[in-house]
């Protein structure tokens, strides 16, 4: 199958200018003048007028939660809930809406205490004065906190002596739980709920698909892929449902019961799955309250957050992954623990530097930690959407100050730093020009500029979801840029976002995506 691609405009990446682009089975053929590809023309080419749109190349995902993003098809949304009683009217709705019967679980997500009236997180009466006879939990919107109502307590046998994980917290009062968890501890019993039934979980993965395609997005990642979840990606792998490039992170004490069930898939695409590595979790969200920190939240002045993991926790992750020839992926949001898995990678410099360790989130980053970065090879990928969405909780929880230099990546960007981008879907909608747009005006939602001086521009915004995005997946000879050679995974969109007025992009249509020469969505 041949296409030659003509009349609009290009953004290869590459530091040219082209008129026009031949793929053949899959592959970019030739790129030049139109002139020049017409010589290729023959009767099996297909020509396909641009009719002055834009191509470029697809996005790749550098940090999401794919196995989350299909599992939200299957819960109740709170993300619009302004208050307790507008989750209870929610949850009651999805019960009789979805036809649940009592004793079946419910799973509800996307509630954030910032924007409740109540200011708070709600407890178990909320959900069980509502809800008494099903077992119910509510998965705030950071992911990593949440409620369980009495009845998931009490099936889970969660009770007034269960301690709290380490690198958690079971909130408990008058000696009784509240139903509210953090970290390690919500994570430990959230994973303890039972999966929906097969079927409905593969349909659920399709529109998760079909999801990532409508942003532009043909590279996805699942950024912790757990053991329960290894039926349902041997589904998808051995009946070929994955239309998407898929890159799973897995636990790394788990690791051999990975390796032996995908042994084929370990680094390398079949059927279009790969195991690309491993993550863990530093500590939590800023937001939440949970980041860890090296200086104290200013409304709490003895307050830092706290780690998940030890030191010696961390580094003996670093040694299976250096010993098993992985990547290794690490939730840090506060500048604590991206210090601390810095350190951590320091000690075993030699043999990490070429595995391209990550520092996910890496949203309190700190300016003086970034040379460090560099001297050990490792990515930081950005959630610089927080800005808009959380930037103003970030300076109510940290100061203007620090608040402004979230996601510092101008600075990385002088530092000659290779960073990526990320959404953390379901924890935002997989939006990449959002993301560039959050990334050039580092606007919040009050219209606070979050230092001006740690904006980039537009171009070096889409290498971070593009280029950028296919070196931290050790696929920038494949995938990131238009040039000969490499996979034919594309974009149309309805504007160039270079021609454009910033705000405009955010609003930048797709109307095509593009995976190996094969369009699989169009708008």
């Amino acid at each position: 199958m041949k296409q030659i691609y003509y009349n609009g405009d290009f953004i290869t990446l590459e530091n040219d200018k082209i008129e026009s682009i031949l793929i053949e089975d899959g592959i970019i053929k030739k790129v030049g003048s139109l002139e020049k590809i017409l010589h290729y023309k023959d009767k099996d080419i297909n020509l396909i007028n641009l009719n002055g749109k834009t191509m470029m190349p697809s996005f790749i995902d550098s940090h999401s939660h794919f196995s989350g993003v299909a599992n939200n098809f299957l819960k109740a949304n709170l993300e619009n809930c302004k208050n307790f009683k507008d989750i209870q009217e929610t949850l009651k709705n999805f019960k009789i809406e979805k036809g649940i019967s009592d004793s079946k679980w419910i799973i509800a997500e996307g509630y954030d205490h910032n924007f409740l009236d109540e200011k708070s997180h709600p407890k178990k009466e909320v959900i069980d004065k509502i809800l008494p006879n099903n077992p119910v939990v509510l998965q705030h919107k950071s992911g990593h906190v949440g409620v369980f109502n009495t009845m998931a307590m009490k099936l889970l046998n969660i009770t007034l002596d269960t301690p709290s994980q380490e690198g958690g917290f079971i909130e408990k009062y008058n000696g009784q739980p509240t139903g509210y968890m953090e970290e390690n501890s919500f994570l430990h019993y959230l994973n303890k709920v039972p999966l929906p039934d097969m079927d409905k979980l593969l349909i659920s993965y399709q529109k998760a698909q079909e999801l990532y395609l409508s942003y532009g997005i043909t590279t996805i990642q699942d950024g912790m892929t757990y053991e329960s979840m290894i039926p349902i990606y041997q589904n998808l792998v051995n009946n070929h449902q994955l239309k998407l490039d898929l890159v799973s992170y897995i636990p790394p004490e788990n690791n051999e019961k990975f390796f032996s069930s995908f042994n084929k898939h370990i680094k390398q695409y079949k059927n279009n799955f790969k195991i690309g590595g491993y993550k863990i979790f530093l500590d939590g969200s800023p937001q939440g309250e949970t980041a860890w920190m090296r200086s104290p939240y200013i409304n709490k002045p003895n307050y830092f957050g706290y780690n998940t993991m030890t030191d010696s926790e961390v580094q003996e992750v670093i040694k299976i992954a250096i010993s098993t020839n992985m990547q290794i992926l690490a939730h840090c949001n506060g500048d604590r623990a991206a210090q601390q898995f810095i350190s951590s990678i320091k000690k075993y410099e030699n043999t990490i530097k070429n595995l391209r360790p990550v520092m996910i989130h890496a949203q309190f980053l700190g300016i003086d930690q970034i040379d460090d970065l560099k001297k050990y090879n490792i990515i930081p990928s950005f959630f610089i959407s927080h800005i808009f969405y959380w930037g103003d909780i970030h300076i109510k929880n940290f100061g203007y100050n620090r608040a402004s230099k979230i996601s510092p990546a101008n600075s990385t960007l002088k530092k000659n730093v290779i960073f990526t981008f990320h959404q953390d879907s379901p924890v935002l909608p997989p939006n990449m020009f959002e993301t560039i747009w959050c990334a050039v005006t580092r606007r919040t939602k009050s219209g606070t500029i979050l230092d001006e001086n740690e904006k980039i521009s537009v171009l070096d915004a889409i290498k971070a979801v593009t280029l950028n995005s296919a070196y931290q997946y050790f696929e920038e000879n494949e995938k990131g840029s238009i040039k000969e050679g490499k996979l034919a995974n594309l974009i149309i969109i309805d504007k160039n976002p270079l021609k454009i007025n910033i705000d405009e992009i955010k609003h930048i249509k797709i109307l095509e995506t593009i995976k190996n020469g094969v369009t699989l969505f169009k708008c």
